[in-house]
């Protein structure tokens, strides 16, 4: 077989069904022998979103997703994909295809640096120079993705080492030196975590999306429920609990609820579990840090005492060592600081009332996510959209929000929806519920994506929030630079509904709350794509 061959037997040996991809003239080897290999091909009409689709694919499925592009703009399109996996700790292997070997640093047709670029976006990268290497190559790659704390990994091959015959050897276990992931925490550091928790008055948990990485929602549920100590999380984790459990008190930070911000400022513990506690979680760093004792467990020892100062670090799998400390049997914290801080969430109402300039969007997607079925895959994109999303969404158990956190990534939220809802055809025994949200502006930077869910029939339901704005840009215009709106207007923006129809995708417009109710209730009984667009005022705030 030629090396190309041999990367599709390796991906098969990895148990790959689907790749995420957009062909080229170096990546055409690759291509040439993927019919009758039982791997599907997904085309996406953008090389960035092969690998927003490979993302979406691995937070559901569990393992590392698997994107495909050629050379030069394919391979620096897919950048922006790698740096939001990497940020979000999301387990993807990228393949590039490379000019010939022979015409390395030369500047030929379509040459880029694929593996020097990303570098900092990546947890490693290859350049393969030898045919026979490949089978140990894609091993190894996706036991980094996946193992200690997931992320992307890049594999970059000439299109003359993909035509080089060579012998297939699979054989054999990874063994790379100096990348042993720590996934136990020490006994000693897990004893003094007791002790800690036991003495704290006013104990809190702020978990972030290392709990979904871990795969640890059960057991992360368990041990809240064992320990009785109220939780806040960041925008990546949201759903680790659902919205209505008692002890949830909501997502902190910039954007979070003054519940949630009160209690990371009332609280003498806090117990941070697979957080990176970046600065738009955490408001007050200084003033936390000087009050507050920080225990801070998560796999990546470099995310410790980064942002906020550790009176206990703890590196290792956050399941595992939750494991560890229930192991001892931890001691039962009482009610009365759950019944305060309940108390405070209970007392805030919700800003769901009528508006006059269209539908109110919060109470929009607090009506959007209680309609929708249980296990729900709700997928947001950036900006307002992704704050009223975060802000008002009702999450059951076995649900998932998903959003890029770390990056920001506009256009981020069609391609994720659609590997998402194939992950979740390939891995769960019952179909899921898929939605996309995005405003008018992330829209226009996906809607070719459209495409790809009807050529491939991919069941993703999108809703479209439409303020003719750059919503989160302009608000913040209004409140910092004395309301002088730049850059910000949409003006000549497509009607999504028509743009929908045109990729033979029906939908909806909704310009009342009324309308926008009877929208929801097509959106779930359809059968296939479905895009119901919402018309938001242009002023209306994301808190």
């Amino acid at each position: 077989m030629n090396g190309a061959q041999a990367i599709i037997k390796s991906l098969q040996k990895e148990g790959v069904t689907h790749i995420f991809g957009y062909p080229g003239a170096t990546i055409a080897p690759l291509y040439d022998k993927l019919p009758g290999t039982g791997i599907r091909h997904i085309l996406v009409r953008h090389e960035q979103h092969a690998g927003h689709a490979a993302g979406g694919y691995a937070r559901i499925a569990g393992r590392p997703g698997v994107c495909a592009v050629t050379s030069g703009p394919g391979a620096t399109n897919l950048l922006t994909a790698l740096a939001t996996a990497y940020m979000d700790s999301v387990p993807i292997v990228a393949v590039t295809g490379q000019v010939d070997s022979s015409l390395l640093g030369r500047d030929v047709f379509q040459e880029a640096d694929i593996t020097g670029a990303a570098e900092p976006f990546t947890k490693y990268s290859y350049l393969v120079k030898n045919a026979q290497d490949l089978p140990r190559i894609v091993k190894e790659a996706f036991h980094i993705a996946s193992t200690g704390r997931p992320g992307p990994v890049l594999i970059d091959v000439p299109v003359d080492v993909q035509l080089t015959e060579t012998k297939f050897d699979f054989t054999g276990n990874v063994d790379i030196r100096g990348y042993k992931p720590t996934v136990k925490g020490h006994a000693g550091q897990i004893k003094r975590v007791l002790r800690t928790l036991e003495h704290a008055q006013c104990p809190l948990i702020c978990v972030g999306g290392g709990i979904f990485a871990a795969k640890a929602q059960d057991m992360f549920a368990q041990f809240v429920e064992t320990v009785n100590i109220p939780v806040v999380s960041t925008l990546m984790g949201i759903g680790a609990l659902p919205t209505a459990h008692p002890l949830y008190m909501g997502q902190v930070g910039m954007h979070g609820k003054s519940t949630a911000n009160d209690a990371i400022s009332e609280a003498d513990v806090l117990l941070l579990i697979g957080a990176r506690v970046s600065d738009r979680a955490v408001l007050l760093p200084d003033k936390v840090r000087r009050k507050t004792k920080i225990i801070h467990i998560d796999i990546d020892p470099a995310e410790i005492g980064k942002n906020l100062d550790t009176f206990l670090p703890v590196v290792g799998d956050v399941k595992t060592v939750m494991e560890q400390i229930l192991s001892y049997r931890p001691k039962r914290k009482g009610d009365e600081w759950v019944g305060f801080l309940t108390e405070k969430k209970n007392g805030k109402s919700p800003d769901h009332g009528g508006r006059a300039d269209g539908v109110n969007p919060k109470a929009f997607v607090s009506k959007l996510s209680k309609a929708l079925p249980d296990r729900f895959i709700y997928c947001a994109d950036v900006g307002q959209n992704q704050l009223w999303s975060a802000g008002n969404i009702d999450i059951r158990a076995g649900g998932r929000f998903l959003t890029t956190g770390g990056m920001g990534t506009m256009g981020y939220a069609i391609a994720a929806a659609a590997g998402a809802k194939i992950a979740s055809e390939v891995s769960d025994a019952a179909e899921r519920f898929v939605i996309a949200v995005c405003g008018d502006g992330s829209f226009q930077m996906s809607m070719m994506e459209l495409a790809t869910l009807m050529q491939h029939g991919i069941d993703v339901k999108v809703v479209v929030m439409v303020n003719g704005k750059l919503g989160l840009v302009r608000e913040i215009q209004t409140d910092v630079y004395g309301d002088r709106q730049v850059a910000v207007d949409l003006a000549g923006s497509p009607d999504p509904v028509v743009i929908a129809r045109a990729y033979g995708i029906d939908g909806a417009a909704a310009d009342t709350m009324e309308q926008a109710e009877a929208g929801i209730r097509e959106l779930l009984s359809h059968k296939g794509p479905y895009l119901l667009a919402v018309r938001v005022g242009e002023r209306e705030s994301s808190l």
